[in-house]
């Protein structure tokens, strides 16, 4: 460690100390500063050694430790005014602040102590000139914590009204504050419109918007505003994560997960953080913290989940139920605390109705893969039917609702039957409906149910049905085709066959068990074509005898389910025959047909398939917007019966027709809902992260970077390459590090486009890896890591040079010529690369015959020459001849060339400004005034250039 002798040496530790991540290290080194500072005899070094460790104090864990440095800073002042240069005294005054809201957030330091230090406060800002806007929000900030509301609405009045000075708190913070009370006061729309300024980047600083989005998600989810809670979350959770002083802000963050059904993310960010637990310095955001903790814990409980491990204080394995209960005591002793202090009872009553707090939506999709801790609402497809309606648990009630679910198909029938089976036990049921429970029963047990079908066979003839006996006998021969004993049932149904039509001749049955039989067979051919062990036309003549059976009858009425889908069922099974044959079209006219009749039958859950084929179809023939259509009509006909895995495969295909037309908000939306089922479905890692990798890219596409971060990076924990390929895996890390570097982690940004292009220079077309290497090298400069930053530009500049790019080898040789002005002392190497780059665009210039690759190729010879002017300008050398190069060049392009034109003559009217020739910097200024003689004066570029030439102008006259 240099050794640091004087007050610059100092002050240039503090600055490195303070880029430090927040925490103890920082405040030990800290701590030593200023026993270095009282070594050099400085007073003014030990006063701002002394401002810096109250400034590391107050945004970490331990700011109890501040008021220490502040007694200090503040006798020395008292002491010796004179030793304050300007800016010390300016921050001692502004951390007056701080320590008002520091006094309040100890609840050993009596309230008495902390009104005399306010009214010490308003005495010095007095003194000091000071407006009264800073002493009163101090005031509004203690009446509001002790719930004396009346005199915090005179504050609050008070504050507002006073003159904004240098003391008032920049316009982000205020604006928090002025949030959170109407938060207080239940006036929630009122906070969101006084955030908004902060939420759309109007104001900012370094604590902010980071709490205005945490402050913001209980109130968008009161208000129903869930998309924004979700972005807001997925923002501000990643703003708050290093920042160890933002506690209460991350306590914020988890109490969202607990309302928003997402409890097990609240786990998640639990366990991130474990000294949240028991950090002491700051006990107000650890009454906050162990709030949420016990709502989320006390949540998990109700759910009967309080016996599960969850994430608590170091030193044992802690349940759901345990951390709940030593939560909650910790929380309530806290509150206790500041309620004495205070003499009121207000922060333990909102301490106890926070915890209290009762989930404000269901669940709420987030995008990154999160396990479902509640047990997930079952589709209508899967679960268990009620034992009756409306609570009756009769047996007549069960076989009431039984009987109306299967005359109207719903799958929920299987269930219906077995709960009948359930409650009948030994009991008499009547021979039909016993019948009825055994066929169910059959059917649910799918191809091993096969021989179960015999008995419900012998339970319908007993009951006098001949019809419905064959038509189980049929249903099971259809089964043991699926078995794999094609020929057997191929026999026995068409013998079944014969049987039904000779009882229907007879009248002896009906068209429905008629057509049922005739059903089966033509599934059995079916199978049989599918599998090539039968001619498609014997199928094809099976399946049109149910139709014109059931139509010979007349129109079926809409109200028969079962004889309208066994016709929708037909136009399906020969659309498949078409399609096979090569007739699209009438495959798909065919399988519209079908839809169509499901519809009518009132299922149309069993019309997702066929929409899904017609979208395939749609496809097929180009036309995306019909294949859009379908897909979306197949969501709407799936409804609550639509299993997860088919939700998830629904939405990716719509995300994707979606965001082929333009419309990313919408596809991102549907690749939000894929995420949600996939975790549904269990295939969080397999389907999960393909649809979390597409909703990321779309993200990205709409300029959400932080959202989409969090989502790509989510995705990257299951991206395989084995499973989702090499190049989802690369694109997620593209996007990925586009993301990091927007947000300025230019590091983390360098680091995923480095991994992507390791992947990438196994591939047999370079230009992937050759992008990535150009973008990383982009991310280290800008990380300021030089010499790393050197190497992968080389290295994109040799896979240019291979793949034959001239463009982009000549900026990769440009940007390691401006590393090196950085690096090295002298500008001999940042000169060598420049030259190369021009050689090797003029080489390429000649060699093209291409006008459209030489207009391309100028262009970037003049940028080249530009640049090499304005490097040497900066190393002090003589640029001009390059500018004047590149103003000819960018001449030569005629009016796509103007802007850039422009550009170069002003600057090279700098250069000559500075070099002390104001004749040549006035020939330059006209010139450019003269090429925007006639030019759109609406043009922000035309604007910009007159006003820079007329500056110019005026400094050479």
């Amino acid at each position: 460690m240099t050794e640091i002798t004087d007050l610059a040496a100092l002050r240039r530790a503090m600055a490195e100390n303070a880029e430090r991540p927040e925490g103890p290290a920082r405040n030990a080194r800290a701590e030593q500063l200023l026993a270095v500072a009282e070594g050099l005899n400085v007073p003014l070094a030990v006063i701002e050694a002394l401002g810096h460790q109250l400034s590391v104090y107050n945004y970490s864990s331990e700011k109890d430790k501040m008021f220490v440095p502040f007694a200090r800073l503040l006798r020395l002042w008292d002491e010796r005014p004179g030793d304050f240069d300007a800016y010390e005294t300016h921050s001692l005054h502004w951390v007056f602040k701080w320590m008002s809201a520091g006094m309040l957030d100890q609840p050993h330091i009596p309230l008495a102590s902390i009104e005399k230090w306010l009214g010490e406060m308003e005495r010095r800002y007095r003194l000091a000139g000071y407006s009264e806007r800073a002493v009163r929000g101090a005031e509004f900030s203690v009446a509001a914590h002790v719930g004396d509301l009346a005199r915090a609405e005179r504050a609050y009045a008070a504050w507002l009204a006073a003159d904004r000075d240098e003391m008032a708190d920049c316009h982000a913070c205020e604006l928090y504050g002025q949030g959170l009370w109407q938060v207080e006061r239940g006036r929630d729309t009122a906070a969101l419109t006084a955030w908004r300024p902060v939420l759309e980047g109007e104001f900012s600083c370094a604590h902010e918007p980071h709490s205005v989005l945490a402050a913001s998600l209980v109130p968008l989810l009161r208000l129903g505003r869930a998309e924004e809670a979700r972005a807001h979350h997925l923002r501000g959770l990643r703003l708050v994560r290093p920042m160890e002083s933002m506690r209460a802000a991350y306590a914020e963050h988890v109490e969202f997960c607990a309302l928003s059904g997402n409890e097990a993310r609240g786990l998640e960010l639990l366990a991130e953080r474990p000294a949240y637990f028991t950090d002491t310095g700051h006990p107000r955001s650890r009454l906050d913290f162990l709030a949420v903790v016990t709502l989320l814990t006390g949540r998990l409980t109700e759910l009967g989940l309080g016996d599960g491990p969850v994430p608590g204080p170091a030193g044992r394995a802690w349940t759901a139920r345990d951390l709940a209960a030593h939560a909650r005591t910790e929380a309530l002793a806290l509150a206790e605390r500041f309620d004495a202090r205070n003499g009121t009872s207000y922060v333990g009553d909102r301490t106890r109705a926070r915890m209290a707090r009762r989930p404000l939506v269901d669940r709420l999709p987030l995008g990154v893969r999160t396990s479902r801790t509640a047990p997930a609402a079952p589709s209508a497809a899967t679960s268990p039917a009620p034992d009756a309606p409306a609570g009756e648990t009769s047996l007549p009630a069960l076989l009431a609702e039984a009987h109306r679910l299967a005359d109207t198909l719903r799958p929920e029938a299987v269930d219906a039957w077995a709960a009948v089976a359930r409650a009948a036990g030994d009991g008499e049921l009547a021979p039909a409906d016993r019948a009825l429970v055994a066929d169910h029963e059959a059917m649910s047990r799918g191809p091993e149910g096969a021989e179960l079908f015999e008995r419900a066979a012998e339970l319908y003839a007993a009951a006098g049905d001949p019809g419905e006996a064959l038509a189980a006998r049929a249903r099971g021969a259809y089964f043991h085709a699926l078995r794999g004993e094609q020929d057997t049932a191929l026999a026995r149904v068409t013998g079944l066959s014969e049987e039904v039509r000779a009882l229907y001749a007879a009248e002896a049955t009906g068209v429905r068990q008629t057509a049922s039989v005739l059903m089966s067979r033509a599934r059995i051919l079916m199978h049989r074509a599918r599998t090539g062990a039968g001619p498609a036309r014997d199928a094809e003549a099976a399946v049109r005898e149910v139709p014109d059976l059931v139509e010979g009858h007349g129109t079926p009425d809409e109200g028969d389910a079962r004889l309208v889908a066994r016709v929708a069922e037909s136009w399906g099974m020969l659309a498949e025959l078409a399609g096979a044959a090569g007739d699209r079209a009438g495959a798909a006219e065919l399988l519209r047909r079908a839809v169509a009749e499901y519809v009518r039958a009132g299922v149309p859950w069993c019309a997702v398939e066929y929409e899904v084929q017609v979208a395939a179809l749609a496809e097929e023939a180009g036309d995306r917007a019909a294949a859009e259509r379908a897909l979306r009509a197949a969501l709407e006909h799936g409804g609550p019966y639509l299993e997860p895995a088919g939700q998830v495969q629904l939405h990716l295909r719509i995300a994707e027709l979606t965001a082929g037309r333009g419309e990313v908000a919408a596809a991102a939306e549907h690749a939000l809902h894929a995420t949600y089922w996939a975790d549904e479905a269990g295939e969080s890692g397999t389907s999960g992260a393909w649809a979390r990798q597409q909703l990321g890219g779309y993200l990205l596409r709409q300029g959400r970077c932080a959202e989409a971060a969090e989502v790509l990076e989510s995705a990257l924990a299951d991206l395989r390459a084995e499973t989702h390929g090499d190049g989802a895996v690369v694109q997620a890390r593209w996007w990925l590090g586009d993301c990091l570097e927007e947000l300025g982690e230019h590091r983390a940004a360098a680091e995923q486009r480095l991994l992507a292009a390791d992947i990438a220079r196994h591939w047999p077309e370079q230009r992937d890896h050759a992008t990535l290497a150009h973008l990383a090298a982009d991310s280290l400069g800008s990380a300021g890591l030089v010499a790393e930053a050197d190497r992968a530009y080389a290295r994109a500049g040799e896979l240019w040079r291979a793949l034959g790019d001239t463009r982009l080898l000549v900026r990769s040789l440009r940007a390691r010529a401006w590393l090196a002005l950085r690096e090295d002392s002298g500008t001999a190497a940042a000169e060598g690369l420049m030259t190369e780059a021009v050689a090797v665009c003029e080489e390429a210039l000649e060699n093209t015959a291409d006008s459209r690759a030489a207009g391309g190729l100028t262009r970037e010879l003049a940028q080249t020459h530009r640049q090499f002017g304005d490097l040497l300008a900066q190393a002090g050398g003589p640029g001009g001849t390059h500018f004047e190069r590149a103003i000819t060049l960018f001449g030569s392009l005629g009016p796509a060339g103007l802007h850039d034109r422009t550009a170069a003559e002003l600057a090279a009217a700098e250069l000559a400004t500075e070099l002390g020739h104001p004749e040549e910097a006035a020939a330059r200024a006209h010139a450019v005034l003269a090429a925007y003689e006639n030019a759109d004066e609406t043009d922000e570029t035309v604007r910009t250039r007159r006003a820079a030439a007329a500056r110019l102008l005026g400094t050479a006259e």
